[in-house]
């Protein structure tokens, strides 16, 4: 059995790759993490331009800097997923304070605490949706599955086993362990989980 801090092969071929500036590999990186790197971005700025400008620049960043990623602290989706979160963030913040700081707001809005906390709060929201995106776009697919029917098609624990052809038993488990999972895009200190995905923000 391999060591939990052992990366899985294709990781370290695609560092090992583009730190030889392949071109092909950040290709091959690109088609594999596009969606999920503007699905995460949109969904911290829900602006389609922004997420376009942070794919190219998390993907010019990797390319730049393919040695920031350290095999040992996690897979490279994870890395991506992290890098995607927080420059995101950063420019939702820097979009939000500029539009608090603008000299012709309403009286009372520029820089006020509570345009302040209003912003935080804009922000935390967007990270748990974020985390929640990658948390259920990074479970295994059987407990995606159960949850995609409870939740898009409203089928119960009996339905889904219909549905997928397992047990009651084996729904009911398949769905308790993906809501377990999906809780901790809540939680500030999740084991094992990315920085920006088990952090604080």
């Amino acid at each position: 059995m391999a060591k939990r801090d052992t990366p899985p092969r294709w990781d370290r071929k695609m560092q090992q790759r583009l730190a030889r500036g392949e071109a092909a590999a950040l290709g091959e990186l690109y088609d594999r993490f596009a969606s999920l790197v503007h699905g995460l971005a949109h969904r911290v700025l829900a602006d389609e331009q922004a997420a376009d400008c942070i794919t190219r620049e998390v993907f010019a960043h990797v390319w730049q800097h393919p040695d920031a990623y350290d095999p040992k602290q996690g897979p490279l989706r994870s890395w991506v997923a992290t890098l995607t979160h927080r420059l995101a963030v950063q420019r939702l913040r820097q979009t939000e304070t500029a539009a608090l700081t603008d000299p012709e707001a309403p009286p009372g809005v520029t820089g006020s605490t509570s345009s302040l906390e209003e912003l935080e709060r804009r922000v935390r929201r967007a990270s748990v949706a974020a985390r929640a995106d990658y948390i259920v776009t990074s479970m295994p697919a059987p407990l995606r599955a159960a949850l995609e029917l409870a939740y898009f098609d409203r089928r119960d624990y009996r339905q889904t086993a219909v549905d997928l052809g397992v047990t009651e038993a084996e729904a009911r488990r398949r769905l308790r362990l993906g809501l377990q999972l999906l809780s901790t895009a809540h939680d500030t200190g999740t084991p094992g989980a990315p920085p920006e995905y088990g952090g604080a923000v």
